[in-house]
């Protein structure tokens, strides 16, 4: 509820504000003022932390957005840049007054450039590459300087372009020599008997200059893909990256979302859509099917599979229009509507044929969103997992929608049925979501009490509190994080090592994202709109703060038992980030730990020793070690020779590491009843959970949550009581 009041009070600020963008008068390019004025304005008086729009942010502006646009130094020449340099100290001016002559500027530097690009790479793939040549190839661009001439721009490119080969190149060869040596033996054994083999046995492998022009042509049919899609992005969406290069200077979270993108940031979110349920993907030919969204309109169906392609749309009564060649955005409008509603689309299939098919829009689940979870047995005891992707939910229908706090209440639920011992909530690479999800969450797990605090920008103090005396879960609790475990994940967890509820099993800290936002359409703030939707801003407003006083921002939370997994050594962590938010802290909330453990503090003891002797802990921490080294390897041989050897010595690491897959907890995965049921109807279903458990099996960190559990033994609560603490 206060979080609620908090946005109405944000959009209260905003109406009363709105006039000033009624008359607004701008001439051309008008709707991209109007944007850049509206973003402004809502950055200055909505964000938890105001910034002062100077020549340093002008500075920053400058490089992020040249950075941004050509990364590899590709595109831009140094004259370029020296031309771009008039506008690095008065980009700041140029936002105060809604003038985007720096954006128009290298706007159409880059058009010249992209478009002379095309030119340079046909060139440079009509020659071969010789990988007998000892040169090396610099990856870390950060470091190089953009060059000033055709010649050298090309040059680079062919570099660039050696370097994406040689992988291809190698493969080839490889695959080439492989496949004949297979089928000479295969038609050793089989020439008496078949005439047809010979035909196998006289294939020859590759010569190095053939594998060398395939994978040359194959370099370029990537490239042609590649500027197709850019000749796809219109001005617009150029014009949304430079608003958010401005935006991002605030912190790394809040972000300007155009009309599309806002509606697949709502689409993440719910893990839902109106629409046909497939996944598509753009072709020459037209938009192709690539995977079938199980339980939807088309799975259902069963007329339309996987590499079929969409040709033409035709929405009920109307004649249909031709997608082959549109943008893929534009595209999936067509395909999408309102449940109910029924589209009629003109499929070429698999087997050439072409005809039209009809189906009938619904409401699409997106499974993967979901929370999921199975029964774990081990000397004949039985724990429950539960793994959540993320905290999902609708914002249009908190209540009559399916959201994580609701679901994870009934799989709670249904694991207590089945009899389980013991519960795992796996959180690990779970970004976060919605706030008031985790504090309903956290509810199942405690009597009453605070979850979370929030600051705003006026530095008034939230308490978000379980008021909900009921104790769905009272039993041993894990709870599973890695270092992308974050901001409503690291409130759960937070909350639950406080209360002493739960022991953490994870990195040594996750994500560390301790800031809140809120997603605010821009429409609202004009009280009159010629341009129609306008996108939305997603703005940091507040922060949170564990129940202890502490931020996760930056921190996150440092778990009880730590253990290295792949990202141990990759800078990944809010930290890494471009303009982050500090850490600090605020008084703490007054809470009672949980009083239902013996011997809390031993478990996790216990559990520590066991993970720093455990001999897959120890080999995945050198995994991760070597993960790093080869991150930090930038300077790389374009001659063949240096490279297979190179490739001999990570066949031989990958090799060792293969070994992390082939590890075997000898823990049992089971589904529940009720989802054994829905197995009859949905194959696919059951394939994904038999996946799953395949995973888990080989998982040593579900595998050590299950001993902590076996550990955790409950002690008898009576009448509610927990020990009493400030912080």
């Amino acid at each position: 509820m206060k979080n609620k009041l908090a946005y109405a009070l944000l959009m209260m600020l905003f109406a009363v504000a709105s006039c000033s963008f009624t008359n607004k008068s701008f001439e051309n390019d008008d709707k991209d003022k109007l944007l850049l004025d509206l973003i402004t304005y809502v950055l200055e008086k909505g964000h938890y932390q105001s910034k002062t729009i100077d020549d340093d942010f002008s500075v920053h502006i400058f490089e992020d957005f040249i950075d941004g646009l050509d990364p590899t130094k590709r595109y831009f020449l140094a004259s370029d840049i020296k031309e771009f340099e008039q506008y690095k100290f008065s980009i700041d001016d140029q936002i105060k007054n809604t003038d985007i002559t720096f954006f128009n500027t290298v706007y159409d530097k880059l058009m010249k450039r992209m478009e002379e690009a095309k030119g340079i790479y046909k060139e440079v793939l009509e020659s071969p590459f010789d990988y007998d040549v000892k040169e090396n190839i610099d990856i870390d661009y950060n470091k190089q300087s953009f060059v000033s001439t055709r010649k050298e721009l090309k040059e680079r490119w062919r570099k660039q372009l050696k370097y994406a080969t040689l992988g291809n190149y190698d493969s080839k060869l490889t695959r080439s020599n492989t496949d004949v040596a297979v089928n000479t033996s295969a038609n050793d054994e089989a020439f008496e008997t078949s005439l047809e083999s010979t035909e196998e046995t006289n294939k020859k492998p590759l010569t190095k200059k053939e594998a060398e022009k395939e994978a040359r042509e194959d370099t370029g049919k990537t490239l042609d893909e590649f500027f197709d899609f850019v000749a796809d992005l219109e001005r617009k969406d150029w014009f949304v990256q430079y608003l958010n290069t401005i935006v991002e200077e605030f912190d790394p979270h809040t972000f300007y979302f155009a009309p599309e993108e806002k509606e697949k940031f709502d689409t993440r979110m719910s893990g839902k859509f109106e629409g046909i349920g497939a996944r598509l993907q753009k072709r020459t030919e037209g938009i192709k099917i690539v995977e079938i969204i199980s339980g939807g309109p088309v799975w259902r169906d069963k007329q339309i599979e996987v590499g079929d392609e969409i040709l033409k749309v035709g929405q009920k009564g109307e004649p249909p229009v031709s997608i082959v060649g549109m943008r893929l955005d534009d595209a999936i409008k067509l395909i999408k509507g309102a449940k109910g509603t029924v589209v009629d689309l003109t499929m070429r299939k698999v087997d050439g044929s072409v005809e039209v098919i009809s189906i009938t829009r619904d409401i699409v689940e997106i499974e993967e969103t979901f929370a999921k979870s199975a029964n774990i047995i081990k000397d004949n005891q039985k724990y429950g997992i539960i793994n959540l992707p993320q905290f999902y939910v609708s914002f249009d229908d908190y209540e009559g929608e399916r959201n994580a706090a609701s679901d994870v209440a009934k799989e709670v639920e249904r694991l207590k049925e089945e009899g389980a011992q013991g519960l795992i909530l796996d959180l690990r690479d779970n970004g976060g979501g919605s706030l008031k999800t985790v504090v309903e969450m956290a509810g199942l797990f405690i009597k009453d009490g605070p979850i979370v605090q929030v600051r705003s920008k006026d530095n008034q103090r939230e308490i978000h509190d379980d008021i909900d005396e009921r104790i769905q879960w009272d039993g041993p609790l894990v709870i599973l994080v890695n270092e992308l475990s974050a901001s409503a994940s690291e409130i759960l967890a937070a909350a639950m090592q406080d209360y002493k509820r739960a022991v953490v099993i994870g990195s040594k800290q996750t994500f560390g994202k301790g800031t809140v936002q809120n997603v605010i359409p821009l429409d609202r703030i004009v009280s009159s709109n010629e341009h129609g939707d306008l996108g939305a801003i997603k703005l940091t407003t507040q922060k949170f703060y564990r129940i202890n006083g502490g931020s996760t921002q930056l921190e996150g939370v440092k778990s009880d038992v730590v253990v290295p997994d792949r990202y141990s050594y990759i800078d990944i962590g809010e930290r890494d980030q471009q303009n982050p938010l500090g850490w600090d802290k605020i008084e703490p909330a007054n809470y009672k730990t949980w009083d239902g453990y013996i011997d809390y503090e031993v478990t996790i003891a216990n559990s520590s020793k066991r993970m720093a002797n455990n001999a897959q802990i120890k080999l995945i921490e050198e995994n991760a070690q070597w993960l790093k080294s080869q991150q930090d390897q930038t300077m790389v041989s374009l001659n063949y020779a240096d490279y297979k050897k190179e490739e001999v010595a990570g066949k031989e690491k990958s090799k060792y590491f293969k070994k992390l897959s082939e590890y075997d907890s000898k823990l049992t995965f089971e589904s529940l009843k009720y989802e054994e049921s829905l197995f009859v109807k949905d194959a696919v279903l059951k394939d994904k959970r038999n996946d799953w458990y395949q995973d888990l099996a080989k998982d040593v960190y579900i595998e050590e949550a299950v001993n902590v559990l076996q550990d955790l033994k409950k002690h008898e609560i009576k009448n509610g009581k927990y020990a009493s603490v400030k912080g």
